[in-house]
């Protein structure tokens, strides 16, 4: 009412009637509120008419740079997410990225988006672990990089290309040594506004020629998706062509698995004496 008739914004840090008196993004404060909200709070949100709900974890918590582990995984667990420490761990690492780049907080969205991103890193061969990349509209676009491969060692490649990405996914291809064609790409906001973070979805499949006939048992007609999340969309790009790599990997280590198991048992072994049968001695005079 007093804003009304003086025509004066209230500040939202102003106690009590501000926008932000009974939000916490402190990861201490969020830690305190959730085990018990008289923690930081001596008087309720309700008592002045401002209904808080199950929003905001029902303690006011904004999910941002300075939040903690706990407020995370009590937020995932109230969007149906039961994650194991490992699992947790992985995206509340992520989580902290995200939030160092990202103002504002992030929200229940954005907190998917990074459950659905870390998913597809179960069988994690090869990581971005940097990236560069030059590109204009008079120069020719250049991507530099950097990847970490299941030997843990990094390696770095720089390849040009039509556009950023095509120049990243060229890249990835060099390094990893797989020759892919890349059937689908599609890339959606996961909430709205320019620091908005992006979800990217990709499709590929091995391509004849190249590095892939020296493994027979790459299929050629079978395809493997991926997705990755970032504020940067080239980023995200990689990420996503990045997963979907491994799981082209990893499925064919495991058929390579089975086909040893199989050769292995059907190449003959050791006899074996059958229990009531005596042995017969080839080679041997009377």
């Amino acid at each position: 009412m007093v804003t009304e008739y003086t025509g004066m914004l209230c500040q939202p840090h102003k106690a009590i009637v501000g926008a932000n008196a009974f939000k916490h993004e402190s990861g201490i404060h969020q830690d305190g509120m959730i085990k018990n909200k008289k923690t930081y709070e001596i008087m309720t949100p309700e008592s002045i008419g401002l209904m808080r709900g199950d929003s905001e974890s029902g303690a006011g918590i904004v999910l941002g740079k300075h939040s903690g582990r706990n407020a995370v995984g009590t937020r995932l667990k109230e969007l149906g997410y039961v994650l194991e420490p490992d699992k947790l761990n992985a995206v509340f690492a992520r989580f902290k990225e995200i939030a160092e780049k990202k103002k504002g907080g992030l929200e229940d969205e954005d907190l998917e988006a990074l459950v659905t991103d870390q998913a597809g890193l179960t069988n994690e061969l090869w990581r971005v672990t940097g990236l560069q990349v030059s590109t204009g509209m008079s120069g020719i676009p250049t991507a530099t990089v950097k990847m970490a491969g299941p030997d843990g060692v990094e390696r770095y490649v720089a390849a040009t290309g039509t556009g950023p990405v095509d120049a990243v996914y060229k890249a990835i291809d060099q390094i990893v040594g797989v020759h892919v064609k890349l059937d689908d790409y599609s890339m959606t906001s996961v909430t709205e506004g320019i620091e908005a973070l992006a979800c990217t979805r990709v499709v590929v499949s091995p391509v004849a020629g190249g590095v892939n006939d020296n493994n027979p048992l790459i299929s050629k007609e079978r395809k493997f998706s991926g997705s990755g999340s970032d504020t940067d969309i080239v980023t995200a790009s990689a990420r996503a062509y990045t997963s979907a790599i491994n799981k082209l990997l990893t499925w064919t280590m495991r058929r390579q698995s089975d086909s040893d198991q199989d050769s292995n048992s059907g190449r003959a072994g050791d006899a074996i004496l059958v229990e009531g049968s005596a042995p017969t001695v080839v080679g041997s005079s009377a």
